[in-house]
């Protein structure tokens, strides 16, 4: 019997020294788990029939190659892999995976952007056929979203709610929204340094600390997050560029825990910082390298509903997973005095 990835998790954990932040004897904020290199670290074993298979075709071990995006959802890890030129959906519960380059009659060329979609579906981006593809769990093409003009779309956002799909696309520097059919609603934002306005923004989440549907956006080249809501009216704003510790040097993935934390990657710093709404700094994990716990060049952040953080590490090539601040202990301003 395959043991659950929870069951390896606890396994590796008991075998090493705890990894936390801040350091002790400061209380825990934030736990390393585990990295997931590929599907053996994600608990999924490999039939007969899929040994054969790679030994007819001369594959080697399935691994990551450049991990960029990563989402989870009841024990099925999905990963844009641009290196790879492929999706991995690693299915625990049903002990298999997929490694997904076709789409269609489509071959991915790069794949790095992902949002859970309706049911067990995931919306896929692809920045060099300009398309974005929703797959069902197995990796079968439900949807193609290619007409509408879109030029680099390099993040998504699915409300599940109002049944609205967010594609950031970079090149024309705005967010473009379909309805749940693909059909074309709006665009929101354009070029600028204004609020509600981007310059090469690049990554992008649903606002998890509200219910509204708000968006946050990594507005890459003004060194900001930006919030907005799904009608595209500014909320707020924090960052700035900088070497210093809570700037955005070159800020990348970001995402928000239950308690409305926002967490923003940063790929000179190889680390994820973690903000309040007002941008005011609370904690920041990683640092440059190879071991638990370090990155090199770090991109996609996902926060599963349990506030589980998933980071993916794409130079490292794989996706580091951290109990984040919710769900190990409150992070306040108060709390890291």
């Amino acid at each position: 019997m395959t043991p659950s990835s929870d069951a390896i998790e606890a396994q590796a954990n008991a075998n090493a020294t705890p990894l936390v932040w801040p350091k002790p004897p400061a209380t825990e904020r934030v736990r390393y788990l585990r990295s997931v290199h590929g599907p053996d670290d994600w608990g999924i074993s490999h039939s007969w029939l899929r040994r054969l298979a790679d030994a007819l075709s001369g594959n080697g071990k399935d691994v990551f190659m450049r991990p960029s995006a990563v989402v989870e959802r009841s024990g099925v890890l999905t990963v844009a892999d641009p290196g790879a030129q492929a999706v991995w959906i690693l299915d625990q519960p049903n002990d298999s995976y997929q490694r997904v380059s076709q789409v269609g009659p489509l071959t991915l060329v790069s794949p790095v952007a992902l949002a859970q979609g309706p049911g067990e579906s995931v919306f896929v981006a692809d920045t060099v056929l300009n398309q974005v593809f929703q797959l069902d769990r197995t990796g079968k093409l439900l949807r193609t979203i290619s007409s509408q003009g879109l030029e680099r779309p390099a993040a998504l956002a699915w409300d599940d709610t109002a049944h609205r799909l967010f594609v950031l696309d970079s090149k024309k520097h705005r967010v473009t929204v379909f309805d749940g059919n693909g059909a074309l609603l709006r665009h929101l934002g354009g070029s600028g340094g204004d609020n509600a306005q981007f310059n090469h923004p690049t990554h992008m989440a649903l606002d998890a600390g509200t219910k509204a549907g708000n968006l946050l956006i990594t507005d890459a080249m003004n060194f900001r997050i930006q919030s907005l809501s799904p009608e595209g009216k500014f909320l707020w704003q924090f960052g700035k560029n900088g070497n210093g510790t809570g700037d955005l040097a070159s800020p990348k993935g970001v995402a928000s825990d239950s308690a409305g934390h926002v967490y923003v990657v940063d790929a000179l710093f190889d680390a994820v910082q973690i903000f309040d709404r007002q941008g005011q700094l609370l904690l920041a994990f990683g640092e440059h390298g190879t071991a638990r716990g370090q990155f090199t060049l770090p991109r996609g952040i996902f926060i599963a509903s349990d506030d589980k953080v998933y980071v993916a590490d794409a130079y490292n090539q794989r996706v580091q997973v951290f109990l984040g601040a919710v769900a190990s202990r409150p992070v306040t301003k108060e709390s890291l005095k």
